[in-house]
């Protein structure tokens, strides 16, 4: 039987196949140079041509070179000893460490029984005041963290990290897709410094890996998180930074592919490729993945179409804001974006949903109130829109937190909140309580309690 490369590029390898029936799409082929193995995955079989995507560099390759079927296909390492390894997309450890005695697991494996499926809507504490407020989460929990470049995506992510553990103690795994190096080295030493590497597995598909690589790092990570899931019987926190770039990865594979592309270049795949992953992230009756995932917004454009269809399958959302980010109010949310399933009467109670309500009032009519005063002044305001106003910035102010991933840039101690603490402080400052107190003070403190400290 004869299977031989006949045409090479980046990511595209064309292979003449005898007998194209004894392959499938998905099937994983290498050849062998010496002592390296280089692997493709099948893409598109075409009568006697197969299309294949190579899973590495290209480099040494030629035409010519015999073909066999990889009989594991495309799996990970795992073992009990995970927590504090850093995997590269394909599994392979790339830390300088070994785990003893690995088992290997298929990539693309879901063996989810949906019989087992569970929704359990008790909160997760996050200590971030206006995700908890606003924005709730519960175990199994799909979350996307949505916001242009630069406006604190991955601060938060971090923050997520080390406040989880704090409150939960659960294991997590991240997925950096399409990270750069340096923040890679960042991520690791700061787990490191903070005594929480022994808790988490961490994935990276680096920048300057091919599409192909990039895009295999969500599915490794997945697969190390199923089995915290399934085999430890765990509740485990999935990372994933960022979402978008995988659809980015996949928008490139498809160009090389030569497939007609939607609307603004993403492929025509794109739903299905999102569904693929967003399906697997399951809460079961032993044990659950809450997964919170950076989402790169294009143009700040919430309606572009890459991000509609990952946050179609999300159970909320936490949207930064340029806007607030420029006014230096950190984490950057724009709290009328920002939603979760969970407010609701019977999921958080009616005194919590009530605050909310309240809230949004008060916040919207702020904004009005301010083009007014932008116009006419602040003294052509009745005493009632007075104290909107003025309510309103303190309101605005406390959601900003001081945070523990940031204590060294800040020289502000980071602050974890009860969700109890944050309810009483918000009713006090609606009620008038703190009137008497300037606005500045709300800036960057944990509860009001602290403002004695002042």
């Amino acid at each position: 039987m004869i299977n031989k490369i006949i045409a090479i590029s980046d990511i595209n390898i064309q292979i003449y196949c005898e007998i194209p029936q004894d392959f499938k799409i998905g099937d994983i082929l290498s050849t062998t140079i010496g002592d390296k193995m280089y692997k493709f995955e099948v893409m598109e079989i075409n009568n006697n041509t197969i299309t294949a995507i190579p899973l590495s560099s290209v480099i040494g390759l030629k035409r010519g070179l015999p073909v066999t079927k990889y009989s594991d296909g495309l799996t990970i390492e795992y073992s009990d000893n995970i927590l504090g390894r850093v995997f590269n997309s394909y599994g392979d450890l790339i830390d300088g460490t070994v785990i003893e005695e690995p088992k290997r697991k298929n990539i693309y494996n879901n063996d989810i029984n949906l019989s087992n499926l569970k929704v359990d809507y008790s909160t997760l504490p996050t200590g971030i005041k206006a995700i908890d407020f606003f924005a709730p989460i519960s175990k199994g929990f799909k979350m996307g963290l949505l916001g242009g470049a630069g406006v604190g995506k991955t601060v938060v992510i971090k923050e997520l990290i080390n406040n989880l553990y704090m409150s939960h103690n659960s294991n997590a795994v991240f997925v950096g897709v399409g990270e750069r190096s340096r923040e890679g080295k960042e991520l690791y030493n700061e787990m490191k410094e903070s005594d929480l590497l022994n808790k988490i597995s961490i994935v990276f598909g680096q920048m300057g890996d091919n599409p192909v690589s990039r895009s295999k790092a969500v599915y490794s990570g997945l697969t190390l998180a199923e089995y915290l899931r399934d085999n430890k019987q765990q509740d485990v926190l999935l990372f994933i930074d960022n979402i978008y770039r995988f659809v980015q990865a996949k928008s490139e594979i498809s160009t090389e592919l030569k497939r007609i592309p939607v609307e603004n270049g993403y492929p025509t795949t794109m739903a299905s490729d999102v569904s693929e992953i967003e399906e697997r992230i399951n809460s079961l009756e032993h044990g659950s993945i809450t997964s919170f995932q950076a989402v790169y917004v294009p143009a700040d454009d919430l309606n572009d179409e890459a991000v509609q269809t990952i946050t179609s399958h999300m159970d909320g959302q936490i949207v930064l804001d340029r806007k607030v980010a420029e006014k230096g109010l950190y984490p950057a949310i724009n709290i009328f974006k920002t939603s979760s399933k969970l407010i609701d009467v019977d999921r958080v109670g009616q005194r919590h949903y009530d605050l909310v309500q309240k809230v949004l009032q008060y916040l919207t009519r702020y904004e009005k109130l301010e083009e007014i005063i932008a116009v006419l002044g602040i003294d052509e305001l009745s005493q009632d829109d007075k104290s909107v106003f003025y309510r309103s910035r303190k309101l605005r102010n406390y959601f900003t937190q001081p945070m523990f991933v940031a204590q060294d840039y800040t020289n502000i101690p980071g602050k974890f909140v009860k969700t109890e603490d944050i309810l009483d402080d918000v009713e006090a400052i609606l009620s008038g309580k703190y009137d008497s107190v300037d606005e500045s003070k709300f800036l960057y403190v944990g509860t009001l309690k602290e403002l004695s400290l002042w």
